[in-house]
């Protein structure tokens, strides 16, 4: 059987009988994927994502030392410890704790992808270690998640550049989205010294939407490639996220 890669540009667009039993990657540049990467790096425990605030309250109740994370509108819910920036989940805050986090599209995204075989976390950040774990997988799929249902352009950059990387290690057939993706981050690479990437994500929708709340430096992190050598996985038996 040939290996494929699928790409989604958004969660919808996933059909959940595809998706079972298959790797999926949840691409959520700006921000949630970005930031659950450097919460497991700065030494969370683990992580544990909810779609509704309602959610991600009582089961931080529930949990000794839990620290409640996320956003709505990008701006921290009130009443949590914490927002949806990856500055904010340092060592010294984070190290040792369980972290429930809800945010507005990347956990929703999560829950798509209840049915697959494995949930890998993707980002800039991490890209080539998620590209060495997808590697002996032979249906790959990559679920953007998107920004208040429409495409988003950081998304569809990180898929592709995922898409070309895993392009050079063996051959992969592509749907018509991967291709899609791929030819867009093939394109923004030409001219990446002219135009940085940080500049391309300020430019999109979800980049403008951070840009407007003032939280600049969260796109530059985004933007920052291979900053970490880890690859969170969300088991979809316990629904928690821990290092690979």
């Amino acid at each position: 059987m040939s290996s494929v890669i699928h790409v989604h540009l958004l969660p919808e667009l996933a059909p959940e009988e595809a998706l079972a039993g298959s790797t999926t990657v949840v691409i959520d540049v700006l921000r949630a994927t970005t930031t659950i990467v450097h919460m497991l790096a700065a030494g969370a425990d683990h992580v544990v994502p909810c779609i509704s605030i309602e959610d991600a309250k009582e089961k931080g109740a529930a949990i000794e030392g839990a620290i409640l994370g996320g956003e709505r509108g990008g701006v921290r819910i009130d009443g949590f410890d914490l927002g949806n920036s990856p500055s904010e989940y340092s060592p010294d805050v984070v190290g040792g704790h369980t972290i429930v986090f809800t945010t507005t599209n990347g956990t929703k995204a999560m829950q798509r992808c209840q049915r697959a075989g494995r949930i890998l976390i993707g980002a800039f950040v991490n890209l080539t270690a998620v590209c060495r774990e997808l590697s002996g997988a032979e249906q790959v799929h990559l679920v953007c998640a998107g920004t208040a249902g429409e495409v988003t352009r950081e998304d569809v950059l990180l898929a592709g550049a995922i898409v070309d990387l895993m392009g050079t290690t063996s051959d992969w057939q592509l749907n018509d989205a991967a291709q899609i993706a791929l030819d867009a981050w093939r394109a923004a690479q030409e001219d990446l010294v002219a135009v940085p990437l940080v500049e391309r994500l300020q430019k999109s929708r979800g980049g403008r939407n951070v840009l407007a709340i003032g939280l600049e430096n969260d796109i530059q992190i985004a933007a920052t490639l291979d900053k970490f050598d880890l690859v969170p996985e969300l088991d979809a038996k316990t629904w928690e996220i821990r290092l690979r």
